[in-house]
């Protein structure tokens, strides 16, 4: 296993919410139960978490999600100057629609040192401190927020236009990220769409539609990331995880990492990449050429988390092999394609299921790295 994150067998982070969370959250949002009684059933439930995520071998541990109902709106909207709104429409899947949520830029962006996402992390680092695992927390990625503005979502008062926004967003990551860190966090993970939109014309398209300048835009994006990323301390592992939508079990864009290998690999100052490989819509791995020699890691999700069909251990390590003609064995890891459940609706498959696939991960880990 490595010796420090990613490790040889990871995961991307959210879990399936257990029953007692799925009806606290609804007894919550009916006035049935107040904040306390759910934050009592979601503190046992990620205890509990935590422990499997132990006996199934992994090394680390999330909190799966579970305080949230979206994997980017609730950390989003809880930030300075940053509202979730009601839109006329969803965000589109293949034959399903997301409720119809958006983000609205009301006033100055930044993030505080009452974000409750704090308590979050606080709450997993005590406990994992029965099993001894290394606590990891995931955010969304800034770049997501800048992607996801619908046009007319930013308040003329505050900002001039688009662009005008990417100073305060930088500052308040950057602020994230300390206080992340000075709260003990030495494992967060930047969850982001939008590299992996970049790779999909029809995507690109949209964001056109919505008042994005797509041209130039991965290098753009690079740029803010590693504005946020300067100068983070040596012992803090930031990755990202690229991902095409998951929602339901269903997912959004297709295309390979072509097209943002260089900036995202080769440029943007990450410690690793969870790339999701688990179908033909994420291409070859030849985008992996990019990939500097040296410390960073990308981590292969070649085990899909949309269905509970278990892959074939010899067929997943023959497509390690392959990745090896581009980067070395060394530098690569494995994980699930992506979380279990990215909204509270969860993907299309069982827990013993979820479970069967994370000892996957962990058993060919061993089996490929030792």
């Amino acid at each position: 296993m490595s010796v420090r994150p990613p490790y040889r067998a990871d995961v991307v982070g959210s879990f399936l919410r257990p029953p007692a969370v799925a009806e606290a959250r609804a007894r919550h949002n009916a006035g049935e139960l107040d904040a306390e009684g759910l934050r009592a059933v979601e503190d046992a439930a990620i205890v509990d978490l935590v422990q499997k995520e132990a006996d199934a071998g992994l090394e680390l541990a999330t909190d799966g999600e579970f305080r949230r109902s979206w994997w980017h709106f609730d950390f989003f909207g809880l930030l300075d100057g940053v509202d979730i709104v009601e839109l006329d429409h969803g965000i589109q899947f293949q034959g399903v629609q997301t409720r119809p949520r958006g983000i609205e830029i009301s006033g100055r962006i930044g993030f505080s040192d009452t974000h409750p996402f704090l308590d979050h992390f606080r709450a997993l680092q005590e406990d994992v401190k029965a099993t001894g695992a290394q606590p990891k927390f995931t955010i969304p990625s800034p770049t997501v927020l800048d992607f996801r503005l619908e046009p007319g979502h930013i308040d003329s008062a505050v900002y001039d236009g688009r662009e005008a926004i990417v100073d305060d967003l930088v500052q308040a990551y950057r602020d994230a990220v300390k206080a992340f860190y000075d709260a003990g966090a030495r494992y967060l993970q930047f969850d982001d769409t939008a590299w992996a939109y970049l790779c999909s014309e029809v995507e690109l398209e949209k964001a056109a539609e919505r008042g994005i300048d797509t041209n130039g835009i991965a290098q753009r994006y690079a740029a803010l990331l590693n504005r946020i990323l300067d100068g983070k301390p040596d012992d803090l592992v930031v990755t990202t995880h690229v991902c095409r939508g998951n929602f339901r079990s269903t997912w959004i864009s297709s295309g390979g990492y072509e097209p943002v290998a260089e900036q995202l690999l080769g440029v943007t100052e990450y410690d690793g990449y969870f790339l999701e490989y688990d179908t033909d819509r994420a291409g070859g791995f030849e985008p992996l050429r990019f990939l500097p020699e040296g410390d960073k890691t990308v981590v292969l999700g070649l085990i899909t988390s949309k269905t509970g069909d278990l892959e074939n251990p010899d067929d997943v390590k023959r497509r390690i092999d392959e990745a090896t003609k581009f980067a070395p064995l060394e530098q690569l890891a494995l994980s699930p394609q992506c979380g279990f459940a990215s909204t509270e609706e969860g993907n299309i498959l069982t827990e013993d299921q979820q479970w069967a696939k994370v000892r996957t991960v962990v058993d060919i880990a061993r089996d490929v790295w030792g």
